[in-house]
This record gives C-alpha cells, structure tokens and sequence, in this order.
C-alpha cells in the first residue's frame, strides 16, 4: 500500500456505510483525514457505524441531513447506490465539493497495475476470466470491486508485482478523479440504470469515464460492433483493442475459420472454449485481448477457456440429471441478459422466469422464446411473461408460486436432451432478498431432485 498524504487533515464525509463505506472511513482515518460518517441506518441498528466510532471517527446515523455540508468538508466519499438526487449529494454538487467513491481511493494507495472492466453485460465473467487465467499463469492477481470484494480494501494488500482486476459500474465510475486503469475493457453498453442515471447520455459517460485518464501507455478493449459505443471512446488517449465476433480484425481480437485470433496470432479454436453462448464469447475475447497485453501464455489461457464452465448465476452449469442439463442464470435481471441466456443454447429449453414488476412488458423477449417448448412463470410478471409466452407460440404455460416449486414441474415437462434453464428477465426482489439468493434456492432445488 502507497503511503500518501493526499487526504492528511482533511475534513471528509464518508456518505453511505455498507461493506465499502466502512472501508473507506477506516482507510481514510488511518491516513491522517478528519473522518465523519452519515448513514441513514439508525445508530443502535448499525454495527457498522458503533464499530467506526470506537475507532474515534465522528458518526451521524438515521438521516441524511443537509445541515452536515454546514461543517465545511473538503471531500465526500459517497457510497454508490446513493443517487445524486439526494439532496445532501445535490446540496454538495451546488457547493462544488469534490464527491468521489473508494475505487478513487483503491486507485491512490494501490502498488498493483489494474485492469478494470465495466459494461452493461458480462462485467463480471469477463473479470472472473482475466482472474482465472492470471493465475493459471504462475501470477498472483487480486479480484475486487462490483463482483463483491471492495477495492480499497483488496488496494491495501496489493504489491508491485500483482495485477488488481476490477470490476466497475457506472454508479462507482461517476466518482474518480485520478482513476486511471492501465487496461481497460467496455465490454457494451445497452440501456440500463436510468432510474438512477436519468438519462442515457449520463450513463454512458459514466461508463467512458474508465478511460477518462489513460494515456499512450495504457490500453482501451472495446467492441467493435457497437458504433455508439466506438464513437463515444473517440477522445480516449489509449491504445485501442477492439474486438468482435462477427468479422475479423487484424489490428483487434475476433473469429476467423473457427479459431480466435488476437491481431493474427491464433489463440484457440472456439469449438474447444465450454462457456455456452455468443454473448460470452465476446467476454472471452475481451478477456484474452487483456492477459495478452501484458503478456500471459497461450497454454495459460487455454487451460481456462477449455475448463472454465462459468460464474454463479451467470449461465452456470449446476448438473446433468438423466439427460436434462440446468443451468442457473438468476444474474439475468432484465430482457437482455435473459435474451442472451436463451440464445445459448439450441437444444428444446424449459425456461423459469418471473420477479419484480418494474412496468415494463416482455415484447423483446419474444423472438428468443422460439426453442422454449415449456415456460414457467412466477412472481410478479408472472401473467406477463405468460403474455409473451403465448405470443411466441407457447403452449404448455404454467404458474407456481416461486423458484423452487418450479425446478419439480420443469423436471416433469423435459425429456432427455432438453435444458432446464432459470433466467428470470426480472429483479428478485419481490420474492428474494438478492438475484444470489434465488440462484442458491434453485441450486439446493435442483439437488433436491
């Protein structure tokens, strides 16, 4: 960890606790700042925020009350998920007081290179890959940020030799200053998080800040078949990778005669990679454009795509039983990522479907229901997604309550060879506490056969 006194007696506000917002006041205490913390949890419900004050950092609790920007910060250090619309946040913004989020701080105290991954899809397989294959090459990479571990706290272990692998949403990018990747990846951009963006020119700014800072030194890893998204990266000073599926590029990583070629060098040939789906090909092209940069061994590399079946929740193989294949895609939480589960795969699929209600119908999701020859619905949407089902020519169509009272009917609807796949279209939360919870009940239920 990079001893820096860039926030030695500051007054800084740490705004939203959490896992990352406790690391980050205890960081930032530890490197001589005037630390005071707001959580909207109430004090005597907050381990967290007791905790912090035994460390002696000053700590406000039940409310957000704009009266704290009385006191004269120089720096707030805001929890992601808090929007800007906030009027504490909106109060600060007036004010012109610098609002950042940890990765900022991860990316002053690391002694690691990084590599960050953002995008609207396949951030995390993307980041689990380049993980994977750093080590299957003798290396000792670290593993932070979105996936689950907080990147200011994996920072302060990181040593000069390491390489720190990111993975980043446009919540967190939206607060760097200095943040600065030596390789990047936007894996693509589809419309997502307007709730909390606003618009989608915001979002996807928010995004293209990850190559905000790079210079000639560092490398951007795009794709290619999105002009927008190749428009938008035009300022970038970095070396651009781009990369594709769909046509070869000499100068980029993509697909010729089967085999996947990184700028003409042959990698692997496709057929031999398991993870199912076009959609995690291109994650596993970007993957490669990255270790390749920095130099990893095609053996290294080979060894995981012929290996690696995927990450929980996303598309991931949990068995074979007597000749149907599951697979748990609960990270399918919108049409999109459902839409590109279903495309994995061309064998007769049963789909399990359903969750929160956000007021949007499923007409998208229609043209991928065409090898679906059963679907199962629940929760919310569920009269919904009958809607689409029925519109895409379904005609065994049925209720259960949730999750794991669909896993015994879709087992008595399939045959050998069919798929039973759980890709919900849909957030969890009507039913389920997270999108990790309803995969685990469909996991446990599956075994349970």
């Amino acid at each position: 960890m990079k001893t820096i006194s860039d926030y030695k007696h500051k007054k800084i506000l740490v705004l939203g606790l959490a896992k990352s917002g406790v690391v980050a006041a205890s960081l930032l205490h530890q490197l001589g700042a005037f630390v005071t913390v707001n959580d909207y949890k109430p004090f005597e419900e907050n381990p967290d925020a007791q905790g912090l004050l035994e460390q002696g950092i000053k700590v406000i609790c039940g409310s957000h009350p704009v009266e704290l920007l009385d006191e004269g910060f120089e720096l707030i250090v805001k929890n992601p998920g808090i929007p800007y619309t906030n009027p504490l946040v909106q109060g600060a913004v007036q004010l012109e007081i610098p609002i950042i989020t940890e990765v900022e701080l991860a990316y002053r105290i690391s002694e690691a290179m990084m590599i960050g991954i953002t995008g609207t899809n396949g951030k995390t397989t993307t980041t689990t890959l380049i993980f994977e294959m750093l080590k299957m090459a003798g290396q000792q990479p670290l593993i932070a940020g979105n996936i689950g571990t907080v990147a200011s706290e994996v920072a302060q272990m990181a040593t000069p030799d390491q390489q720190m692998v990111v993975e980043l949403s446009s919540f967190q990018l939206m607060g760097i200053q200095t943040f600065r990747p030596h390789i990047a990846i936007i894996t693509n951009l589809y419309e997502a998080h307007l709730d909390y963006h606003g618009t989608w020119n915001e979002y996807i700014e928010a995004k293209a800040n990850i190559t905000k800072n790079q210079t000639a030194d560092d490398y951007l890893i795009v794709n290619a078949e999105q002009s927008e998204l190749m428009e938008l990266i035009q300022f970038t000073k970095a070396n651009v990778i781009p990369f594709s599926t769909k046509r070869y590029l000499p100068n980029g990583i993509s697909i010729k005669d089967g085999k996947i070629l990184f700028k003409n060098e042959e990698i692997i040939d496709v057929n031999e990679v398991v993870l199912p789906g076009s959609h995690n090909l291109e994650n596993v092209l970007s993957a490669i454009a990255a270790v390749k940069t920095i130099g990893i061994n095609n053996q290294s590399i080979r060894l995981v795509l012929t290996t690696f079946n995927g990450v929980k929740h996303r598309t991931q193989f949990v068995k074979e039983l007597n000749g149907r294949r599951f697979y748990n895609d609960s990270k399918a939480t919108n049409i999109l990522a459902a839409t590109s589960a279903l495309n994995a795969f061309a064998e007769p699929t049963i789909l399990l479907a359903g969750g929160l209600d956000r007021g949007n119908e499923f007409d998208e999701l229609i043209p991928a229901l065409s090898n679906v020859k059963s679907l199962i619905v629940f929760g919310e949407t569920a009269s919904k997604l009958e809607k689409a089902g029925k519109a895409a020519g379904i005609e065994d169509i049925r209720h259960v309550h949730d999750v794991e009272a669909a896993v015994p009917v879709a087992y008595e609807l399939s045959d050998a060879g069919d798929v039973i796949l759980l890709s919900p279209a849909c957030a969890s939360w009507d039913q389920y506490r997270t999108f990790e919870v309803r995969g685990d009940i469909f996991i446990e239920a599956v075994h349970k056969l």
